[in-house]
């Protein structure tokens, strides 16, 4: 695969290629912020930059491809010409119009709304290939999210065999509501282990972790439009993880030692009872978290990032070019219209909202 990627990259080596840019507009850069600076250790340094979002996404990619010699530039500005390749937050806020002469590349995270206008869109969620009736979304890639979160401070060897500490990382409001009530401390406590909410502060830190959980509802929502990126920190972290049933760790899963899978607060007690009593699971589970951890080193998803932009945006934008100008026409409409059907779409709600006070407010 590697190899096949080499061969893409040196056959555009010697060919001009059109100007590649990474988006986010300038007032949304972090403070004192460089394009020049390309440091990768910059980004540990700034670890609580890059929580989920724009610059986890955008800023991250843009820092380490230009860090590996990638030929691409960081704006803060829309360019009206070359390869663009942007989150998709970013281009909502801009309002952007299409022109002939650039190609969109929009990140899509979190959020299942593809933009109007993008040539392609990359997801980090494999599920997210597909649309609802099973069918493959055109122009979609899937790359997976860098691992680990930047920073990310590992399980400390010296703890041994110690299973106390049970940690949550991430927003409360993306926890099941089963696990904030105070009961389920409680529960914990009766099997002498600690329940904890980590802060924003030392989401980066895994230290005196013993066991992850991570289960934002125990329904049969799969939320695809969310990442395995818990699942890849706790296996770069060394520490076992219990999981919901979400479809991007599911997606990553080939046996029962990458995650635990929990679907009640009764089965995740058992499960945390378990890993408690087990110590060779606990090993044996973080052995294999190691192994897996490897496929998501940066020198994997560096060549993808390469392999995809070069070998499928760059021949895209080409043919874009040279395309007729109906043909680039047909793309514009085609995006205002669903631009338009989207807007419709969602105002439909609030419509229906108001169709209904009024009514109410006739009656009285």
């Amino acid at each position: 695969m590697l190899q096949t990627q080499t061969n893409i990259i040196s056959n555009f080596s010697t060919e001009a290629l059109p100007p590649i840019y990474f988006y986010i507009a300038q007032e949304h850069w972090p403070k004192n912020f460089s394009p020049d600076n390309t440091d990768p250790q910059w980004i540990d340094r700034h670890w609580q930059l890059f929580n989920p979002g724009i610059f986890a996404c955008t800023l991250q990619t843009y820092v380490r491809l230009k860090a590996d010699g990638f030929p691409c530039q960081l704006t803060g500005s829309m360019p009206t010409e070359g390869i663009v390749v942007a989150y998709h937050k970013s281009v909502f806020w801009t309002k952007w119009k299409p022109d002939s002469k650039v190609m969109l590349v929009c990140i899509v995270a979190d959020r299942s709304r593809r933009h109007p206008w993008a040539h392609f869109h990359v997801v980090l969620n494999p599920q997210e290939l597909l649309s609802q009736d099973g069918y493959s979304i055109h122009n979609s890639y899937y790359i997976p999210h860098w691992a680990p979160q930047p920073g990310l401070i590992p399980r400390d060897s010296t703890r041994g065999d110690r299973f106390e500490n049970v940690t949550f990382f991430g927003r409360e409001q993306n926890l099941a509501p089963e696990l904030k009530h105070p009961s389920w401390a409680e529960q914990l406590q009766a099997l002498g282990l600690r329940w904890q909410i980590a802060g924003e502060e030392s989401w980066n830190d895994y230290s005196t972790v013993d066991a992850v959980v991570a289960v934002r509802s125990f329904d049969n929502q799969d939320h695809t439009v969310r990442p395995a990126l818990k699942l890849y920190n706790a296996w770069h972290a060394g520490v076992p993880a219990i999981l919901g049933r979400e479809s991007a760790f599911q997606a990553e899963r080939r046996n029962e030692l990458d995650y635990l899978e929990a679907t009640s607060p009764t089965q995740l007690l058992a499960m945390l009872q378990q890993l408690r009593d087990d110590v060779e699971l606990r090993r044996a589970m973080v052995d294999n978290g190691r192994l897996r951890a490897r496929e998501t080193q940066h020198y994997i998803l560096l060549n993808t990032w390469r392999c995809f932009l070069m070998g499928t945006v760059v021949p895209a934008y080409k043919r874009w070019r040279e395309a007729p100008s109906f043909v680039q026409q047909s793309f514009q409409i085609k995006g205002r219209f669903t631009d338009s059907l989207e807007r419709v779409t969602r105002r439909m709600p609030k419509l229906k909202f108001i169709q209904a006070s009024t009514k109410v407010l006739t009656k009285v």
